[in-house]
Order: structure tokens, then C-alpha cells, then sequence
């Protein structure tokens, strides 16, 4: 295969983050008598933004705002990344052009990036406020190949929203099974030692 560009998505395929998406959720939306198990989040809000959540659990955008803030604060608290996806992006890097393509604010993406020290191995990251219209539609994977200038992009996904975003952009899709699991499933793929 021959890829011009990979094409990441954040939470749940370079970050390992979905577990605190949830924690997040639950303790702001606690007040408002809003509860659901991990098994809930995993099977029906993985890949959705916040501000679709928000409006599903019937809160609002102060509910958002105070879920957002204290995702921010858990990442500064706990870096997100495993080891093996740190080595992986600073190899990759020297062979393909990456990007980052997330329906997560940007204070949510670049500031982790940053403190991971991988900021400068991506050459753009698309987040929620770069598009019109979130995953599943294929806005965010289109400007980002556009600004790539990427006509033949593979993209590292883990969530059916995501998954969606990027065959509708009728980009290759490598569907990830965990963050954990990125780096081997990637290298694999990818036949990159």
C-alpha cells in the first residue's frame, strides 16, 4: 500500500482517554440524576463529541464547559499516552506525514500532545471548531487530507462515528481494538519494524 499520509484519531487510538471521557461525564452529570456504566459509554458514546453528549444527557454548555475543564485537568494529572505509541509516532514521523483528526476541543488534544513532547511529529490537527460538521460526517478527515495535500491517506480509528467520518471521505480505514493495541496493529499493517 502505498499511504501519503496517517491520519489519527485522538481518544481511543493515540491517547488512551475513553475511560476518562467517562469519569468526567458521570461526575458532572451526577447532579442532574444522569448515570451510566462504562458498558453504556463504550457501546453508545465512544467517538461522539461533547457537544452531542451534552445534548443527549440533557445538559448544557455549562455542564459541557465544567466536563471539559475537568477532562483537561485529568490529563495534565495523568498522561495519556502509552510508551509504545510515543516510539511509534517519532519513527513514523520520518516516513509519512501525520496528522491528528479529533471531534474533541482542541484544548483537549494540543495541550496533551505538547507536554507528550510529539507535537512537532504532526504536520496539522483538525479538532471540533476546524469543521462544520463532526464525525460521522467526513468533514474533519477531508481538511485534513486537504491541508496535507494527502490524496491516498490511511486512517487510525477506533469508533464507529469514526469509522464512518473516514469511509465516507473514502479514505482506507485501520480499525484499532485499543490504545494499547495501536502501535503493534499499526506496525503490522504498516509491515514497519
Amino acid at each position: 500500500m502505498s499511504w501519503d499520509a496517517l491520519l489519527f484519531d485522538f481518544d481511543g487510538v493515540l491517547a488512551d482517554t475513553e475511560r476518562v471521557h467517562h469519569a468526567c461525564w458521570c461526575e458532572v452529570l451526577k447532579p442532574l440524576g444522569v448515570t451510566f456504566d462504562w458498558e453504556f459509554y463504550r457501546r453508545e458514546c465512544v467517538g461522539i463529541s461533547d457537544r452531542t453528549l451534552a445534548e443527549r444527557f440533557g445538559a448544557g454548555q455549562p455542564e459541557c464547559q465544567r466536563k471539559q475543564a475537568l477532562f483537561r485537568l485529568r490529563l495534565e494529572q495523568s498522561p495519556p499516552f502509552h510508551s509504545d505509541t510515543l516510539e511509534l509516532i517519532g519513527e513514523l514521523q520520518a516516513c509519512y506525514t501525520l496528522a491528528i483528526v479529533s471531534s474533541s476541543n482542541r484544548l483537549e488534544v494540543e495541550p496533551a500532545v505538547e507536554r507528550a513532547g510529539i507535537r512537532p511529529c504532526f504536520q496539522t490537527i483538525v479538532c471540533a471548531q476546524d469543521v462544520e460538521r463532526l464525525k460521522p460526517a467526513p468533514d474533519p478527515y477531508l481538511r485534513a487530507a486537504a491541508l496535507l495535500s494527502a490524496r491516498n491517506p490511511l486512517v487510525i480509528e477506533d469508533s464507529d462515528a469514526g469509522v464512518a467520518s473516514a469511509q465516507a471521505a473514502g479514505f482506507e480505514v485501520l480499525r484499532v481494538s485499543a490504545p494499547e493495541a495501536m502501535p503493534r496493529e499499526l506496525r503490522d499493517l504498516l509491515g514497519f519494524r
